[in-house]
């Protein structure tokens, strides 16, 4: 099965072929569509955001396609940065403008109070059929960036059990137990049954 992807953010790229290795999936990237864009992300949730990717590069491409939406939710900020995560210093900022921000509205708020999740929703659009997978990752946001793995937010999310950044963590093992990692793993279980 050929299946593109419909993100140009190669972090992503990297982790859902990681996750998907093994499972006979051809992963095409926008690569080898260099004309398409994708649509603006005008959803109020990351489920709205991820199905109207997938819809456009099924449609524009002629694959079947899976689309990933994610994000950070902060619960001190009442689930900010949110569907915004990527864009949340602006529209082009850089993942160190979108940490520093977040560390900006952070300051002075205790480790208690600090609560946050990474959400992640897969859609896959096939010929017409729709399905979305869902998977979340629980932690803290840090006082401080730690870590030179992973992307996004990854430096400044703190998973307790582990004692460890996202970013601390080598890939595989921030696969094992990320947000994407378990909405990825649904998706793949998915297409066993059915094949």
């Amino acid at each position: 099965m050929r299946i593109a992807l419909a993100t140009k953010n190669r972090g992503k790229i990297e982790e859902i072929r990681s996750i998907l290795k093994d499972t006979g999936i051809e992963v095409v990237t926008l690569d080898e569509f260099p004309s398409l864009r994708l649509p603006p992300e005008e959803g109020k949730t990351f489920k709205e955001n991820a199905l109207l990717k997938a819809r456009h590069v099924a449609r524009e491409t002629g694959f079947a396609a899976l689309a990933d939406d994610s994000g950070l939710e902060v619960d001190y900020l009442s689930g900010r940065p949110g569907v915004y995560s990527a864009r949340y210093a602006g529209i082009n900022a850089a993942d160190e403008e979108n940490c520093a921000k977040l560390l900006g509205e952070l300051e002075g708020v205790p480790d208690d109070k600090r609560s946050a999740r990474f959400r992640c929703v897969i859609a896959l659009v096939d010929k017409g059929r729709e399905e979305t997978f869902e998977g979340a990752l629980e932690g803290f946001i840090a006082h401080e960036p730690k870590g030179e793995n992973g992307f996004g937010y990854d430096p400044v999310f703190y998973i307790p059990g582990l004692k460890k950044t996202a970013a601390e963590l080598p890939g595989d093992e921030k696969n094992s137990i990320s947000h994407r990692g378990k909405a990825l793993r649904k998706l793949k279980d998915r297409l066993a049954k059915k094949s």
